[in-house]
């Protein structure tokens, strides 16, 4: 696998369109997440709390609507006083009923799996709100059963609106008493995105940009990207998936303490244990909430790569605040058995101090290095299989 770190700064490459023309769609994090609060509260999304709190919320639809419910779930907590549930394929569960609140996400407003879903809750007489683009199937048929549907702006690319998606279903949440966002998380959240905005722009070189940095970590190696909290596990997720959308890079989503325990046998895997003698050692873990690598490993020749088999590079998602001591105590375990293993590990730490403001930071990078990624690859998301093959 060739990836040419040369694309990452070089003007013309990041101006050409392609790929690249999907960094300014990512830097619009922050201010998707300020419009669509705004969105939902004039779509009404407030009166789902007429009838008082559901017995469960259901959050329907794949892709990254799928995200968006793992988003509220973990926000939610375990303690929640009521399950916040994802359902992504067709129709609903059957213990679905009037008691109920169904919310309906589709980034193309076409998704066959909603739509079903949509009309039998509304046939079971559960509360429904949708988010979806105007003029769309899915917001027709919101119109049809009344139900409040926040208008999903247009024309961007689906793996650029994800706060546009999950913010409206955090306000639902909020109405209905099941979650604790108050709007300074949200202005946090926004800002946050804002700033990584500001230091991963492509005029900003590969040495001082976190997500350029980051995306040659990971190029020519096979990513297990780790969480060690509910909110770094939902990152883990995001990232594996954006990686796959618009890079087309595989990657493998888990977590410390579960599924760490199975997955740590890959350390000594095919992909993993040095077979022999000969081999890169591992590099030095980015601390303190920074991409930093050791200066050898970054600076190498990756041509040379061609003719190394694909590596293991463990990628751990901090959370200091919010991490259980049992878990913090396995993260540094792990992080010693992957020395001794030789596999690369990158440390990454959700910063801020609101668990919505901590899962931005992780997934705004994250958001900037699929792009990267894919630049230095060659990889052109829209001329190669997307879910559309798939009819979404």
């Amino acid at each position: 696998m060739y990836v040419d770190e040369s694309a990452l700064d070089d003007p013309t490459r990041l101006d050409s369109g392609g790929v690249a023309g999907l960094l300014p769609q990512v830097a619009t994090a922050g201010p998707q997440v300020r419009h669509s609060a705004v969105l939902a509260a004039e779509a009404g999304f407030a009166r789902l709390a007429t009838d008082g709190r559901p017995r469960a919320i259901l959050v329907v639809g794949v892709g990254g609507a799928a995200l968006a419910a793992d988003l509220i779930a973990a926000l939610a907590g375990p303690a929640g006083p009521v399950p916040v549930l994802g359902h992504h394929t067709y129709g609903l569960p059957g213990w679905v009923g009037v008691a109920d609140v169904v919310l309906a996400v589709s980034a193309s407003g076409a998704s066959a799996e909603a739509l079903s879903a949509v009309e039998e809750a509304a046939r079971r007489g559960a509360r429904v709100a949708v988010v979806a683009p105007p003029d769309t199937p899915l917001a027709q048929m919101a119109a049809l059963v009344a139900a409040p549907c926040v208008p999903l702006p247009g024309g961007r690319p689906a793996s650029t609106v994800l706060w546009s998606l999950a913010v409206p279903l955090l306000i639902a949440g909020r109405a209905l008493g099941v979650l604790r966002v108050a709007d300074t998380a949200l202005e946090a959240a926004a800002v946050r995105l804002e700033g990584i905005a500001t230091r991963c722009r492509a005029s900003s070189e590969s040495f001082v940009n976190p997500a350029k940095t980051l995306a040659l970590e990971l190029g020519g190696s096979l990513p297990l990207v780790w969480g060690t909290s509910a909110v770094t596990a939902v990152a883990a997720r995001g990232a594996v998936d954006q990686l796959a959308a618009i890079a087309r890079y595989p990657a493998l989503a888990g977590g410390l303490p579960h599924p760490g325990h199975l997955q740590i046998g890959l350390l000594d895997g095919p992909f993993g244990a040095r077979m022999g003698s000969g081999g890169a050692g591992p590099s030095t873990a980015g601390r303190g909430g920074g991409v930093t690598d050791d200066l050898e490993d970054f600076f190498r020749d990756r041509a040379d790569d061609e003719e190394t088999p694909l590596r293991l590079r463990l990628i751990l998602l901090r959370d200091p605040g919010a991490e259980a001591s049992e878990v913090t105590r396995q993260a540094e375990a792990v992080i010693a058995v992957a020395a001794e293993r030789g596999v690369g590990v990158t440390e990454l730490r959700a910063e801020g101090t609101d668990p919505l403001e901590r899962l931005a930071a992780l997934l705004g990078l994250f958001d900037f290095t699929a792009v990267y990624l894919a630049l230095a690859l060659g990889v052109d998301p829209s001329q190669t299989l997307s879910a559309h093959d798939l009819g979404r």
